[in-house]
């Protein structure tokens, strides 16, 4: 069934706190990302339970409600025509304290003061910092997905020697946002630590700009480009801090004038005298470490990464790749992480379609996974984490045992010298198909990428079969719990209480 979006959005936005509560509204590929200023009066059974929401993620202030590919897109304009629209209502009165306050209010405090301490207990250092790098990278995608794409088609062109007077111009429209990345790193690195936008893209911009080849620093000459994406980032958080140091501390006649030239000299100069440099160095060993992990221990490596990519994405800790494949896109023109990390979406599949064919009385269960199962095989496996394996548990490791298995196959081939890597982050699955690349032409990509994915489709088949229907997963099943129970709280480990949100990851 189609969802509505006007109707989906009017059903989310009093379920989240209303309009005073909703401090910013985006989206990625799967999910509606809502920042609210007080989550406790947001309502995470409710939400759940709204018709075409797939799954909760909680991370402190930051509420992602899963709701699949295409659809979230249309919900998330809806959703923002709907806060533009709706008037602020006032905010709820607090509850009275002392020996009269009614048994309801009681209750009210006592879930309002554990939604608080799960609220703190799972806003740690890590989680929030990778957060706000993912905040960064995440607006990039799209361009590096449809560079990426167009890249492949002119390098498809090029070797076969076809419509020479057009893969100039394809060359150009490809490469021109990964020549210039930098600069939109730094801008939105500015923009989510509390800077002017263009002033972090301005000191980014020093990064690419060719006339750093005159600069010598620790006896060095530099080299534009020289940090990359990682060089850009620490430059616009630099640029960040001082601008926020240097505002209030001048007269306000002369902040104009002389905030954005300190900011700039300031995080210019060290960014030529010392973030280059060591950018440059930590990008270096980035792209040495991985092609050295999969020229020497390229099986193990494909079936740990693998194998526990699903469990990285639901405890949000993925977001730390999507630099190191930034930084591979860069140096090398392709990541050859990625494929090996998209084997744990074929698992997911093989997984999903072995609980369909076994579980045949588990009606809704079914009509999840056939909703789900085409965005899965697209690369997209929010819907089937967490409307299907996760909620069931044990599907869940045996997806894990499919993406392990393909990608120890993506390993063994890269240990004899055939890498399989990618242009953009992004998709994956069928999706990625059109943004492969390696040394030795289309075929064997072809080949490689397409037997990694099926081996992984049949592991994750297979170790459900055998291993993955329990009892209790049949019983949960036919109940249509797959599309209805709290989802498991990565953290503690139990399930997470009807009324209390359950943290999990971003994307």
């Amino acid at each position: 069934m189609r969802t509505d979006p006007a109707a989906t959005a009017a059903a989310l936005l009093p379920l989240v706190g209303g309009l005073a509560n909703v401090r910013s509204v985006a989206h990625c590929m799967t999910r509606l990302r809502l920042v609210l200023a007080d989550p406790a009066r947001a309502d995470a059974t409710a939400l759940r339970a709204v018709p075409g929401v797939l799954g909760l993620v909680v991370e402190g202030d930051s509420w992602q409600i899963v709701l699949g590919p295409g659809v979230v897109t249309r919900v998330t304009a809806a959703f923002e025509e709907r806060v533009r629209e709706t008037a602020a209502p006032p905010a709820p009165a607090t509850p009275a304290t002392g020996p009269g306050r009614s048994a309801a209010e009681e209750l009210a405090a006592r879930g309002a003061e554990l939604r608080e301490a799960r609220r703190r207990r799972n806003a740690t250092p890590l989680k929030t910092a990778l957060r706000r790098v993912a905040a960064v990278f995440v607006p990039l995608i799209p361009a590096l997905i449809g560079c990426g794409i167009l890249a492949g088609v002119n390098g498809l062109l090029l070797n076969a020697g076809l419509l020479p007077w057009l893969t100039p111009a394809l060359t150009a429209v490809a490469s021109a946002f990964m020549a210039l990345i930098a600069v939109f790193v730094g801008v939105n690195t500015a923009k989510e630590f509390g800077g002017t936008p263009v002033l972090g893209g301005a000191v980014a911009a020093i990064v690419v700009y060719p006339g750093v080849a005159k600069v010598t620093a620790f006896g060095v000459t530099l080299a534009p480009g020289q940090g990359g994406v990682l060089g850009a980032l620490a430059a616009a958080l630099l640029a960040a801090y001082v601008e926020r140091w240097c505002r209030g501390r001048f007269p306000e006649t002369l902040d104009v004038l002389l905030t954005p030239t300190v900011t700039v000299l300031v995080a210019g100069l060290a960014t030529l005298y010392g973030l280059m440099w060591a950018a440059g160095t930590v990008s270096t060993a980035v792209g040495t470490a991985a092609t050295w992990l999969l020229d020497t221990t390229g099986a193990f490596a494909g079936l740990v990464l693998g194998g526990l990519f699903l469990p990285l994405v639901m405890l949000g800790l993925h977001q730390a790749l999507i630099p190191l494949h930034t930084t591979l896109i860069e140096q090398q023109g392709s990541t050859v992480l990625l494929p090996i990390l998209a084997m744990a979406g074929a698992g997911q599949v093989g997984a999903a379609l072995a609980l369909y064919v076994r579980l045949r009385h588990a009606a809704s269960l079914r009509a999840t996974i056939r909703s789900a199962l085409p965005a899965g095989l697209l690369g997209v496996g929010e819907p089937l984490i967490y409307g299907v394996s996760l909620p069931l548990g044990r599907p869940f490791l045996t997806a894990c045992a499919g993406g392990a298995a393909g990608g120890a196959f993506l390993g063994f081939f890269a240990m004899l010298g055939d890498r399989v890597g990618a242009t953009a982050i992004g998709p994956s699955g069928w999706a990625l198909f059109p943004l492969l690349a390696g040394d030795h032409g289309w075929p064997t990509l072809l080949a490689l990428y397409t037997g990694g994915l099926l081996t992984g489709y049949t592991v994750g088949f297979t170790a459900t079969w055998l291993f993955g229907v329990t009892e209790e997963v049949r019983a949960s099943a036919t109940a249509g719990a797959a599309t209805g129970a709290p989802l498991t709280e990565p953290d503690a480990g139990p399930p997470a209480s009807p009324d209390d949100p359950a943290p999990a990851p971003t994307r």
